[in-house]
């Protein structure tokens, strides 16, 4: 990825485009530089020469004789090629560029944005943009960007997409006191991505907590690469725009049905351990909530609270999210029933009562933060005529103090009668809401990272380390398909490929005549199953394509024709292959396990309850290939239904899991080696008290 330590950091800066006329782009890049209190040399670039802003204008970027680290760019879009042309002779590594006019105005601003990026990879140039807001480092500190607002200074990176949410998000922050490190606008991301942003900021010691706006994702396995690196270090909160399934491909297959586009980045952004936002709210909540407080070491909230129907809501709240309610030592519980009244509540949620002022609260978050069965605590005040929000909010800000290693949240209820108590606690770093669900979805969201963190620092090599599979003859079998034209293997044909890779797949086997469908039945034992093979049939129980238990010579010639003349009479223009013959399979607990290849993150295994009613019950659980592991596959297994029954349900043994857990690998591998898989179904897969079979494998390639 490339190296952006000078552009966050330059000794200096040239503007092409800067302007003295106010309202202009240029003029307003300027004075964010001057106003940002940039310590490096600043050089404007106008035809005409002269002042800008105070400062001696050149006219060109060859005028100026000395290196320059950073060019930010606001001309038309045609004059920026030239531009661009000279900063590389002069050997300029760093551009930023502000003009639109390219790929989002459609095909002549594509080529436009073609010429840019064929200049600047050509001279190993960093390039933002274009059609970008511009870029913010609070630290070095620079603002080449015409936003209207600079961003108060802090801990939060924040990598946006859309100039419009950036500019917003900075100048709304202004009231709220959310702190930034970098803000970046990424534009039409010709260049630098997301990727490679979150991959500078994960190393920037400045930083602590990394947020991105998104609507997609430039390159699928970069991004992979830089938020797993950034997340073992840091949080990574994304939100990501456009999730409707509208978007998303057709699909013949169960799997590829079921995985819409927007399952590929919820998988994906679990993969890497990135916390995915499902709001611009949420976004900023769990930004306040990581840059300002600990992660809690575990689940265990406590509540004190001055009313009792908030406490309620937020005990509701703290299951409902997965959470657990603190219980108390009886250290706690004595000290509580010792020094509060009577009537207060003293086990979680605690209530002081709403009479309650600034040494009550005082107290009960003391105890209560000391109790080594507490991970964190939510404070909750409702305005009445008895409390003082200001001094209530300044004993909890003593008592945060006291425990910093435990977080603390508030949520003052109320407006302007509160309005006091939220400045003194929100200016001590202490993330207040107006109600307290968000407090509790911020808890959840920090403790899914803490999960994440420790998944990502604890795992395994690849599971799919194996030698025993013969590519060969997977290589053989597609080259066959592909010369005849088709895109759907056929059921001898998928069984051949599931051999080749250890998978257990009942034997299928193709017979062009009824006599050679006796021979095959002999040779494979009877009782067989027999279905009509031809790709262009995806349902064949629909058209009579099906004969289960046929158990007799006799009884398989009189399938043979039976199963081409229903076939002729409901599909006559469809020419069969012949009919296949597979060996008859004991029923055991169905399964599938399936595959869907995304257009950026590559293959997904899914794995659930098989069958009929997959799609019905849509008990699948979802994991990328790439870099799959033991762990891993033992989790999908174990967060379906699916996993219920195979340990064993109403007096029934448990099944394989071991072998289950080997077939996803398998069915990984051969995925990973075989980019042409398009999408791949097993189902059923039946599982037993020992092994599995493969009942019903389809294949397509592309």
């Amino acid at each position: 990825m490339a190296d952006l330590k000078t552009f966050f950091n330059p000794n200096s800066v040239a503007v092409v485009g800067a302007s003295a006329a106010p309202g202009k782009i240029g003029n307003a890049v300027m004075k964010n530089i001057i106003s940002s209190k940039f310590k490096g040399e600043i050089y404007p670039i106008n035809p005409k020469g002269g002042y800008i802003e105070g400062i001696k204008t050149y006219r060109s970027l060859s005028e100026i004789g000395k290196p320059v680290d950073m060019v930010v760019i606001s001309v038309p879009a045609k004059i920026c090629i030239s531009v661009v042309e000279e900063a590389a002779g002069l050997g300029i590594k760093n551009l930023v560029i502000l003009s639109a006019g390219f790929k989002e105005t459609g095909s002549d601003g594509m080529e436009l944005e073609k010429k840019l990026v064929e200049i600047v990879k050509k001279n190993n140039m960093n390039m933002l943009g274009p059609n970008c807001v511009g870029i913010m480092d609070t630290i070095t500190p620079i603002n080449a960007s015409f936003s209207s607002v600079s961003p108060n200074k802090g801990n939060i990176a924040f990598i946006s997409q859309s100039g419009a949410m950036l500019v917003s998000l900075v100048d709304w922050s202004q009231e709220t006191g959310l702190g930034f490190s970098r803000v970046i606008s990424l534009g039409n991301k010709a260049l630098l991505n997301e990727a490679d942003f979150i991959n500078a900021t994960a190393d920037d010691p400045n930083t602590s907590v990394i947020l991105a706006y998104i609507e997609d994702v430039t390159d699928g396995k970069k991004f992979l690469e830089a938020a797993k690196k950034a997340a073992s270090k840091k949080p990574v909160i994304v939100f990501k725009s456009g999730t409707s399934q509208a978007g998303a491909q057709a699909a013949s297959s169960h799997t590829g049905a079921l995985a819409g586009s927007d399952l590929a980045y919820e998988t994906a952004f679990e993969h890497c351990g990135v916390i995915r936002a499902r709001s611009i709210t949420e976004l900023l909540n769990l930004a306040a909530a990581f840059s300002k407080q600990p992660i809690p070491k575990s689940s265990r909230v406590a509540v004190i609270t001055n009313a009792g129907g908030p406490g309620i809501i937020t005990t509701d709240a703290i299951e409902n999210n997965g959470l657990n309610m603190a219980r108390f030592s009886k250290n706690t519980i004595e000290a509580l029933r010792k020094n509060l009244p009577a009537e207060a509540n003293i086990y979680n949620p605690v209530d002081v009562l709403g009479d309650a002022n600034e040494d009550r609260f005082e107290f009960a978050l003391d105890k209560v933060l000391a109790d080594p069965n507490v991970d964190c605590a939510v404070v909750l005040l409702c305005p009445t005529a008895i409390t003082d929000p200001v001094a209530i909010a300044n004993a909890i800000v003593k008592v945060n103090k006291t425990y910093p290693e435990k977080p603390l949240f508030t949520s003052f209820m109320g407006g302007s009668t509160v309005e006091e108590g939220v400045k003194i606690v929100s200016k001590a770093g202490i993330p207040n809401f107006t109600f307290p669900e968000p407090a509790i979805h911020c808890i959840k969201g920090m403790i899914k990272y803490a999960h994440a963190k420790d998944h990502l620092e604890k795992s395994e090599d690849s599971a799919l380390n194996y030698t025993d599979v013969d590519s060969r003859t997977v290589k053989a079998v597609f080259y066959d398909v592909f010369r005849d034209k088709r895109r759907v293997l056929l059921g001898s044909e998928t069984y051949e490929v599931a051999k080749a890779y250890g998978i257990p797949a009942s034997p299928v086997k193709l017979a062009a005549s009824a006599d050679e469908a006796v021979k095959l039945a002999e040779e494979i034992g009877f009782p067989v199953v027999m279905k009509v093979a031809s790709p262009k049939i995806l349902h064949k129980t629909d058209v009579g394509g099906v004969l289960l238990n046929v158990d007799s010579p006799e009884k398989v010639r009189e399938g043979y024709f039976q199963i081409m003349e229903s076939v002729q009479r409901y599909l006559p223009q469809v020419l069969p292959y012949g009919i296949e013959v597979q060996k008859m399979e004991p029923e055991g607990t169905e399964l599938i396990i399936g595959m869907s290849r995304d257009v950026q993150f590559g293959p997904m295994i899914a794995f659930g309850l098989g069958g009929i009613y997959v799609n019905l019950l849509k008990d699948v659980s979802f994991r990328l290939a790439s870099n799959l592991t033991i762990a891993e596959i033992t989790s999908m297994i174990g967060e379906t239904k699916a996993y219920t029954l195979l340990k064993g349900y109403r007096g029934k043994k448990p099944a394989d899991l071991g072998a289950v857990i080997d077939v996803i690998a398998r069915a990984a591998k051969l995925v990973l080696d075989f980019p042409e898989i398009a999408e791949m179904d097993i189902n059923p897969l039946f599982a037993y008290e020992d092994g599995l079979s493969a009942i019903d494998i389809k294949i397509t390639i592309s």
